[in-house]
Order: C-alpha cells, then sequence, then structure tokens
C-alpha cells in the first residue's frame, strides 16, 4: 500500500502538516486535530496529492467508536484509519477503508490480548507501539502474518533500520530529523 514509503510522517500540528504537504512523501498519518480543522486538512492534503491514514482516537470533538469511524469513512474517506479500538477497525474494514489496529505493548499480558484481538479483527496492518523492540515486532509479525507498521520513540534512523530489519514495512515518526533523511534518499 505505501509503494515502499519506509516512514510515514505522523503529523502532530499545522507546521508538521504544511511540511509534511512540501515533502516527497505520499502517505502521511495525522494524529492531533480537532474536528473542525479535519475537512479543511484533507482538502489541502487531496490538492497536494497526499494520501492520509487518520488516528481516530485522537481527533478532539469526535467519539471514537464504530459511529465516528462511521463519519470518517463516509464523509471524509481517508486513505485508512488508525484506531486501538476493534469496532472501529472493523468498521472502517466494512466500508473499503484500510484499517490499522494499533496495540501497546506494555508486557506479557498487553502481548497476549493484543493478540487475540488480532485474530478476532483481522486488521490491514497492525501498529505496533513501542516501536523501538524488533523483539516485539518478529513476535507480532510471526503470530500474526500481517503487515506491520512501528511507532512510538521511532526518533533516529538507527530506530527506524531495526524497525525495519525486524519485519516492519514502515515507521510511523513525528520526529521531522527522521523525515529528512529518508527524505534525501526518496529524492534521489
Amino acid at each position: 500500500m505505501f509503494n515502499d514509503q519506509k516512514v510515514l510522517p505522523a503529523v502532530r500540528n499545522m507546521k508538521q502538516f504544511e511540511r509534511f504537504l512540501e515533502s516527497p512523501f505520499v502517505y502521511g498519518v495525522l494524529l492531533d486535530t480537532h474536528l473542525g480543522q479535519l475537512k479543511g486538512i484533507m482538502k489541502a492534503a487531496d490538492a497536494a496529492k497526499k494520501k492520509m491514514l487518520i488516528h481516530i482516537d485522537l481527533i478532539h470533538g469526535l467519539k471514537n467508536d464504530d459511529y465516528a469511524a462511521e463519519f470518517i469513512c463516509q464523509e471524509i474517506k481517508p486513505a485508512g484509519i488508525i484506531s486501538t479500538r476493534s469496532a472501529v477497525v472493523n468498521k472502517a474494514k466494512q466500508r473499503g477503508i484500510t484499517a490499522v489496529q494499533r496495540l501497546f505493548l506494555l508486557d506479557t499480558n498487553a502481548m497476549k490480548k493484543s493478540l487475540d484481538l488480532i485474530i478476532r479483527t483481522e486488521p490491514d496492518y497492525i501498529e505496533v507501539l513501542p516501536g523501538l523492540v524488533p523483539e516485539l515486532i518478529e513476535e507480532v509479525s510471526s503470530h500474526t502474518r500481517i503487515p506491520l507498521l512501528a511507532g512510538g520513540f521511532v526518533k533516529t534512523q538507527e530506530h527506524a533500520e531495526k524497525a525495519l530489519s525486524a519485519g516492519a514495512v514502515a515507521v510511523t515518526s513525528s520526529c521531522t530529523k527522521l523525515w529528512s533523511f529518508y527524505e534525501e534518499k526518496y529524492s534521489k
């Protein structure tokens, strides 16, 4: 889906969004935003030929449930939806929108519950947080066979390369220094 794009810029504010629009990246992740800004952001992304995955849990003014997912799918039409909630992931899949299940792997119990959840929801992608632990990426990958994104604390080229070597198809990061390194690779 990501056309070999190894870093998905995770946009936290309008300054980062403007930087993303000017970058060679096609895919990005929209994090913290307000419901009232969403249509304008997506209109600007479309005009720049950018494809956004929206982290629905982080949209202020919108409850992160399947009704919100229905609204986002019908009215906003993003390239994908990211959520920790299985109902949201399922609704995105029903609507033909790429569904990313976000997992917080805090301990062994969280890993077990997350793997059980993945079996039930069968998302298109899994985002593993923290993305700094290659062993966790390898374990989730070996149990699920679903493409993985690595996010959370991925700030350097070394972090990104370790996650990618462990089996992630891409990393999500709001660190613009990391974006810069990969921008150079795409510009060549």
